[in-house]
């Protein structure tokens, strides 16, 4: 088939052929880019946290009237509140174990550092930037983190810290990519320095992962780089992760305000202050979902409008070209000939569209990098958005071909 007379013909109807393969064009960027945002947040919202995420509660409050200073007699006070929520926790019939803990994945509230293998180092970078977890004996069975090297926390290793005390454990647990990252050779034994300090922190224990409470894109870098203290954190405010018997998270989620204002009732709980961790997961990730939804429809829209413009351009002409189509038939070309001509006339159309899309896919991703902290879109998205684009035009060329193959070659003595 020929060439030379389809791109004759697509010369008289230049404006058509144009707005056509512009649209192919920006449907291809907008749609290689839509892909890759949702890929990007279904695979961000996939993310393991690391820990046995059924039956976990966290519990928020804080206290009326408590101590807010560092000075000892205020941690010692605030130690003692402490220790009672978490015996009247424990104490309820459903609760498995419970502890203390400054944060969990993807609460969005965290204390971030820099480690290092050597005393002194940047205090910002240092060899690896951190989360640091706070907890007690029980934090790693509560959280239902695995432990893959070392030892857990003793409650003799447990201490206190004040919320503006800068003092620096002895001792931590590592998760395992940050451990691999600092010492590749085995880390537990070894000694890191935390946000630039000078005293040694040995490691005594590594987790297999732990997800850091922050879930924007700054965190990306350092996402399962995290660090658990033995620490209570000391301050007029409290949380405490609590992991119930299978089936009874309800129960006890109900069962706890009471507890705590039995225990002491100068104390804030609000709506918010008891959550499953499943709760704290949706709300963590609804915007994403959000983001992955939007794009979806935006790409099944365009994709829509575009096969609609293929189906009602190509009618158009084929309208048009019935006396043209008649004589052709009447000179012997078979149906296939003739749906094959439309086939191949929208091939030229959308290719020369996917050239531009192609080069406008590519740019709309460095915008994106650029002013939305975004990742680069692999090249493989944009072969893949081409094929689309490719067989939609053809599949939305079908029906018209299909009707311009059936006109008789009768038609071609209508007009003579």
């Amino acid at each position: 088939m020929s060439l030379h007379p389809m791109i004759a013909a697509l010369r008289k109807h230049k404006s058509g052929v144009v707005l056509i393969a512009m649209q192919i064009a920006l449907t291809l960027a907008i749609v290689c880019n839509a892909v890759f945002i949702i890929y990007s947040r279904v695979e961000k919202v996939n993310r393991p946290t690391g820990m046995d995420e059924s039956n976990l509660i966290l519990v928020s409050q804080q206290w009326v009237g408590a101590p807010s200073g560092d000075d000892p007699a205020s941690i010692q006070k605030l130690d003692e509140l402490q220790r009672e929520d978490i015996q009247a926790l424990r104490a309820l019939p459903d609760v498995v174990s419970v502890t203390p803990s400054n944060s969990l994945p993807l609460l969005d509230s965290s204390w971030n550092g820099s480690v290092a293998t050597k005393p002194g180092s940047d205090l910002i970078k240092g060899d690896a930037r951190s989360t640091y977890y706070f907890g007690d004996e029980n934090f790693l069975q509560t959280l239902g983190l695995q432990l893959v090297a070392g030892r857990n926390f003793t409650a003799g290793d447990v201490t206190n810290k004040g919320f503006r005390d800068p003092a620096e454990p002895s001792m931590v647990i590592v998760t395992k990519e940050l451990a691999d990252k600092l010492f590749p050779q085995g880390a537990v034994g070894k000694a890191m320095y935390l946000d630039g300090g000078t005293k040694p922190t040995t490691i005594v224990g590594v987790v297999a992962r732990l997800q850091v409470p922050s879930n924007g894109t700054w965190a990306s870098t350092f996402v399962w780089n995290s660090t658990i203290e033995p620490l209570r954190l000391n301050a007029n405010y409290s949380r405490y992760a609590v992991r119930t018997k299978p089936g009874r998270m309800d129960a006890v989620m109900h069962a706890i305000p009471g507890a705590l204002y039995a225990s002491n009732p100068m104390r804030v709980l609000d709506d918010d202050s008891v959550k499953s961790f499943t709760a704290i997961r949706a709300d963590a990730y609804r915007a994403d979902i959000g983001m992955a939804a939007l794009m979806g429809v935006v790409c099944l829209i365009l994709l829509a409008v575009t096969a609609a413009g293929i189906v009602g351009l190509t009618s158009f002409w084929v309208g048009q070209r019935h006396r043209q189509i008649g004589v052709r038939r009447a000179l012997g070309a078979r149906k296939i000939d003739i749906r094959h001509y439309f086939q191949l006339e929208n091939l030229l159309i959308a290719g020369g569209g996917a050239v531009v899309g192609i080069a406008l896919a590519i740019g709309l991703n460095r915008a994106l990098i650029q002013y939305f902290e975004m990742t680069s879109m692999p090249f493989w998205y944009v072969l893949i958005g081409l094929g689309a684009v490719l067989v939609l035009g053809q599949l939305a060329v079908l029906v018209p071909a299909m009707r311009a193959a059936n006109v008789p070659p009768v038609v071609a003595t209508r007009t003579v």
